[in-house]
């Protein structure tokens, strides 16, 4: 800024221009929405580097484990933006940092931005330092698609809950296909489909997509509707197939019922014979007991009825 002035030399007035400069120091910048983990391999959002309230407008940069930290395109990546308020003229700006930490490097790196006036002789204003944690990828393992009921065979009306198990670290997003065609949903493992009509019927299969493994397809499961009536469901769909298998458990546990009943007969009537068997010796051995009482009982009144005559 160039003012102008008056000086008076030898009684002559003198006219002078003055450049004034303005600064003006803004607070400590803070990184706001700092990440808390980092994934290996992948691009990561670390934060947003923000200084408000400076003039002139100086710059922001970031720092790794106390080293200024180059954006390269690749690993390091940084949006900047600077805005001036129309009313005060200072200036605010904002810098977003990505990075792709490297597989076995730093689990616990450290990141920290600063802020440079551009006034000479004036410090550099520093963040406080985040330190998220960096987990190593896990790999997408095979992709498993649980259907129940079981087999995928419902009643009309009934519901069918659908579960895509795709165990990976970042967890994967999930989509769906219906008939090799992708239903318009928005990423889910579960898939439920309440109230199954004609129009549900079909095969069905989840794609896992990983951001570091590629996509990945389970294999597909058929729903159908199991018509049921007078003569049971229909023949060769899952139901039937179940409720077959039911009654042959139930023929298989009713025939073992029988065949025990029957043994317990048998030991019965067993039981009963020889119980019968013990009792008549005892009953023989009675009878012969009384019929020695009686022969000793004749010849005593024999010999009393003689000794009256």
């Amino acid at each position: 800024m160039i003012l102008p002035g008056e000086n008076t030399l030898h009684g002559k007035e003198t006219k002078s221009n003055y450049r004034v400069r303005v600064y003006q120091i803004p607070g400590k910048p803070e990184i706001l929405d700092p990440a808390s983990e980092l994934m290996a391999g992948v691009p990561n959002k670390v934060g947003t580097c923000v200084s408000e309230g400076s003039y002139p407008e100086g710059t922001l940069s970031w720092h790794l484990d106390g080293k200024p930290l180059i954006p390269d395109g690749k690993g390091v990546s940084v949006k900047e933006q600077i805005r001036r308020n129309p009313e005060t003229g200072l200036f605010t700006l904002q810098s977003e940092l990505m990075v792709t930490p490297a597989q076995g490097g730093n689990a616990h790196p450290t990141f920290s931005c600063s802020f440079s006036p551009g006034i000479p002789r004036r410090r550099a204003l520093n963040t406080a330092p985040i330190q998220p944690i960096v987990w190593e990828p896990v790999p997408l393992e095979e992709v498993r698609l649980v259907v129940e009921p079981e087999g995928g065979a419902v009643v009309r009306g009934g519901t069918v809950t659908l579960t895509c198990e795709a165990p990976a670290q970042p967890p994967p997003q999930i989509h769906w296909v219906k008939d090799g065609m992708p239903l318009p949903l928005p990423p889910s493992p579960i898939l439920l489909l309440p109230e199954v009509g004609p129009q549900d019927q079909g095969t069905y299969s989840c794609v896992a997509t990983h951001p570091s493994h590629g996509s990945q397809e389970s294999p597909a499961v058929s729903i159908s509707i199991t018509e049921t009536g007078e003569e049971g469901p229909t023949t060769g769909s899952v139901g039937g197939s179940g409720l077959g298998t039911l009654a042959l458990v139930l023929g298989i546990l009713g025939g073992l019922g029988i065949t025990a009943l029957l043994i317990g007969i048998i030991m019965w009537r067993r039981r009963r014979r020889q119980g019968e068997e013990r009792k008549a010796p005892e009953n023989q051995e009675e009878e012969e007991e009384r019929a020695e009482l009686n022969q000793s009982e004749e010849p005593e009144a024999a010999e009393s009825g003689t000794g009256g005559s």
